[in-house]
């Protein structure tokens, strides 16, 4: 049933993306007209134990899915496109993007059997699409990706100006600089909010251009003559994969390829001419034993130390096809993502252990705006209202200084917060509702299957391991037959504790007679006496909590 809001005004409806780096999605709002901007997943934390990605709850959008009516894509990176083959399977919309960021969604569709079902629509910079009351034109913007967009979405009761992910690059690597002209004109014709990226907001000063990367890299060429160059960076940072190639073509290296979203990304560029790689740079990773050391080069996936990513097999000398030794050079070509600085440690100290050296200071720059940057935003926007976007807390807050710093009044910055229900009219913006909102949890096939309860038992099984009661009853009388028997997983070695295991035999086999006396024939309660005795029990003796699960047979 759809969900009719009464008033006249303006809806946004952020599902994701606020308080949290990741799964950006924002639905926008007007009488019988719902649009979407970004479609992002993020990936699990360290207490989501066998998740594999986190999508958005868009219980909403299903409830109102007559009136959905596109999605509108700023950028390729998975924080905002992950989620398009899980959400577009329920709710199969036109999709707008850039032509790089369409490519980059058609693979997802093609690996879900979905390429023939979703309708993909490739746009310019200039475009206005026009999708009932709205109006959206996309803008040449920079990120840390090609073809990154910033929406002017024009509605019934003002501009709102959203800048995606972004930064002001100068001297890009491929492209133009953003249309800042563009937005000077679209600030001077009245902008009622700014949605405005966040992520660098903590950060003073402006974000270094691209190309100063590539300086880095040519000196560290320089440095390394003799070594096999081994780098990680981000598989959609498009710039910064050309930068290696010019600079191993230069030092007259081949460069091999490693990483399926590497492969992928790579491919899908070179396709459609964002990256331009020399005739007969390009080997394969088994070709590398053809070469000498010095004459090589590898761009690979891990660079922020995920446990199954191509460096971190390496790492670890489980890759079938590449071992580092010590005559290589790492250089890790990005920075931690907030919450990866201890997977990245970790991986840096075990290309150490092997001898080969590691660099992994100055040799990225970030995709998004500093403050500087966002202070120029705002003076060419002049916006009404405020609203940040893109961050945790703490990097709204941030930029909320940032706009009271450059004159917008600070009732008119807006702190919103997932599910918030932002309605706003040409003279007012307030949060009148909420709605539904939160994680939908991905593992292997499974959608939405793991939630809480299976969540928390993973956390438990994981803490402090499990200990399984198995026992036979005779049928009618309920007399012991055999065991009780313990099975302990995670929680302690068997051999070594076995007089910890007896006693806790002996405690289950004194609570099954207990039951059994008092004539107690439900199992149910059976089973919670054994958890709670055995529990007690063990909490006692050693103060851990494993998870318990009685199994009681029935024997005839």
């Amino acid at each position: 049933m759809a969900l009719r809001r009464k008033g006249n005004g303006l809806k946004i409806i952020p599902l994701g993306g606020l308080g949290q780096i990741g799964m950006n999605i924002t639905a926008f709002e007007y009488d019988d007209t719902i649009i979407v901007v970004d479609c992002g997943m993020s990936f699990p934390g360290d207490d989501m134990p066998g998740i594999d990605l986190v999508i958005p709850d868009i219980t909403y959008l299903k409830q109102n899915i007559d009136r959905v009516k596109a999605f509108f894509i700023t950028h390729g990176h998975e924080d905002h496109i992950g989620s398009i083959p899980y959400v577009l399977g329920e709710i199969n919309v036109p999709i707008y993007a850039t032509k790089l960021t369409t490519a980059l969604i058609e693979h997802k569709l093609v690996e879900h059997e979905m390429l023939d079902d979703v309708r993909r629509i490739v746009v310019k910079y200039g475009t206005v699409v026009e999708m009932g009351p709205f109006k959206v034109e996309f803008i040449r913007t920079n990120h840390s990706i090609a073809d990154a967009a910033a929406l002017a979405i024009y509605t019934p009761v003002g501009t709102i100006f959203h800048t995606g992910d972004f930064k002001i690059d100068y001297t890009p690597v491929f492209g133009d600089v953003a249309d800042l002209q563009r937005f000077g004109e679209i600030g001077k014709q009245g902008v009622l909010a700014l949605m405005c990226d966040s992520t660098n907001a903590v950060r003073p000063g402006f974000t270094m251009s691209e190309k100063s990367v590539g300086k880095t890299l040519d000196t560290l060429f320089a440095e390394n003559v003799n070594h096999r160059i081994i780098i990680a960076t981000f598989a959609s940072n498009v710039d910064r994969v050309q930068q290696i190639i010019d600079t191993a073509y230069r030092y007259g290296r081949k460069v091999a390829i490693d990483g399926r979203s590497m492969v992928t990304v790579i491919t899908i560029a070179a396709e459609l001419g964002y990256i331009r790689i020399p005739d007969g740079t390009l080997i394969e990773i088994e070709e590398l034993r053809n070469y000498e050391d010095k004459n090589t080069v590898l761009i690979t996936t891990g660079s922020q130390g995920e446990s199954m990513a191509s460096l971190s097999r390496m790492a670890s000398g489980i890759h079938k096809k590449v071992s580092i030794d010590p005559n290589d050079t790492i250089i890790l070509s990005s920075s931690p993502i907030p919450g990866n600085e201890k997977a990245v440690s970790k991986i840096i100290n075990e290309i150490t252990q092997r001898g080969a050296k590691v660099i992994y200071q100055d040799t990225h720059v970030s995709g998004h705006a500093c403050q500087e940057e966002i202070k120029l935003m705002y003076a060419l926007i002049k916006p009404k209202f405020a609203i940040p976007v893109h961050g945790e807390y703490r990097h709204l807050m941030a930029q909320a200084q940032i706009a009271e710093s450059m004159d917008v009044p600070k009732e008119n910055i807006k702190i919103i917060k997932c599910g918030d229900v932002l309605e706003l009219t040409e003279d007012s913006a307030e949060v009148v509702d909420q709605v539904t909102h939160g994680d939908i949890l991905v593992d292997g096939l499974g959608v939405g299957d793991v939630g809480n309860i299976v969540l928390r038992d993973r956390q438990l099984l994981a803490k402090d391991g499990i200990i399984i009661v198995v026992m036979s009853l005779e049928k009618y009388t309920n007399q012991l037959l055999s065991g009780p028997d313990i099975v302990s997983r995670g929680f302690v070695y068997v051999r070594e504790s076995e007089n910890l295991i007896e006693e806790a035999r002996i405690i289950v086999e004194d609570v099954v007679q207990n039951c059994i006396d008092k004539g107690v024939n439900d199992w149910s309660r059976m089973k919670n006496n054994i958890k709670d005795e055995l529990g007690d029990f063990l909490w006692k003796r050693i103060k851990r909590t494993p998870m318990i699960l009685p199994i009681i047979m029935e024997v005839q």
